[in-house]
């Protein structure tokens, strides 16, 4: 015999259905608005004010770099980006005690800064984009600026992190948390980035990847033809995932030829140790370097601003975008299945 179920529990029933809101999905499958944020002009306005000759070449600890520091700090503040809530600010100091470490210099005092927006869902799983900002210096009363090394990388991070916070503000904010992480020291022996894999803000184990931007506002002579390309270095070291995500998302929203030469195990400049990726990578973390080859003003006074291909550090500064986007919102993080 069935009971029955008197008609003001009915009701009930009918009104608590009526009244339970469902979770709202976003859909976060097509970054191409925010990808199109990132434009050359304000690359360009960045850059010329990150590479100019009152930065004094940025050396590390320099008042140039802490000056080019605070102007990375004034744009995160200009489009309401913070520093991560664990943090007391946007600078991890780094002492001069571990800068001077390995190879006994006079370096002052230095920071990394870092910058952060938090995942809506997986907030605790964090992607990282990093780049260094710092570079050279000023030798015998010449200020070498490091426009392309690494200038193109870190006006990129600020331009990535910007797209992000303006999809954040219509309501298409990042699954994962993203860390943007601006290295002290990598022209010393990336020490910025080894300090931090040292004393990690995030635990390592949700640390989903980084991608580090080293360089890419020039051509090589390698590909002196065209500059719609760009070296991707590391992606399948540890992850057959991650290179299949950077492979996809540059064949979907930028079609720039990919070159792997400096990704052979073999190769001789051995650029997969050289840059600040190698410090996660090291620690198992699925990492990938974009680079544009060194050219003829690689760490030399002439590398300038006036030499920027800004359409080619465009392109490559989206497609780090998307790569990051990918990894943000996709279900899974990227397996690591290679030692």
């Amino acid at each position: 015999m069935k009971k029955l179920i008197p008609l003001f529990a009915l009701a009930a029933i009918f009104t608590s259905c009526s009244t339970t809101k469902t979770a709202k999905i976003v859909d976060n499958s097509d970054p191409t608005k925010y990808m199109n944020s990132i434009t050359a002009s304000d690359l360009k306005t960045h850059l010329y004010i990150v590479a100019a000759d009152s930065m004094e070449g940025r050396e590390t600890g320099s008042v140039g770099q802490k000056k080019a520091g605070k102007y990375l700090i004034s744009q995160y503040n200009k489009n309401n980006i913070s520093f991560p809530k664990a943090a007391e600010s946007f600078y991890q100091k780094v002492p001069a005690a571990f800068l001077n470490a390995k190879y006994g210099e006079s370096l002052n005092d230095s920071e990394n800064i870092w910058a952060f927006i938090e995942g809506s869902e997986k907030p605790d799983e964090v992607v990282v984009v990093s780049a260094h900002y710092d570079h050279v210096g000023i030798k015998n009363g010449d200020v070498y600026n490091g426009a392309d090394d690494d200038g193109s990388g870190t006006v990129a991070l600020l331009e990535i992190a910007q797209a992000f916070a303006i999809a954040k503000k219509e309501g298409h904010g990042p699954k994962r948390s993203i860390l943007f992480f601006h290295a002290t020291g990598e022209e010393h022996g990336l020490l910025g980035s080894s300090y931090y894999s040292e004393n990690p803000l995030f635990p390592f184990e949700n640390t989903v990847s980084d991608i580090n931007i080293d360089m890419i506002g020039r051509s090589d002579v390698a590909h002196a033809n065209s500059n719609n390309y760009v070296y991707l270095i590391g992606a399948d070291r540890l992850s057959s995932d991650l290179d299949t995500i950077c492979a996809q998302a540059n064949s979907k929203y930028i079609k720039m030829d990919l070159d792997y030469t400096f990704n052979d195990k073999n190769d001789p400049n051995h650029f997969y140790e050289r840059s600040d990726h190698y410090n996660f990578a090291k620690h198992g973390i699925p990492s990938v370097f974009l680079f544009n080859g060194v050219h003829a003003d690689y760490h030399k006074k002439t590398d300038t601003v006036d030499k920027i291909e800004f359409d080619a550090l465009t392109k490559r500064t989206q497609l780090a975008f998307t790569i990051a986007w990918e990894l943000a919102n996709r279900e899974n993080r990227p397996v690591v299945d290679k030692k």
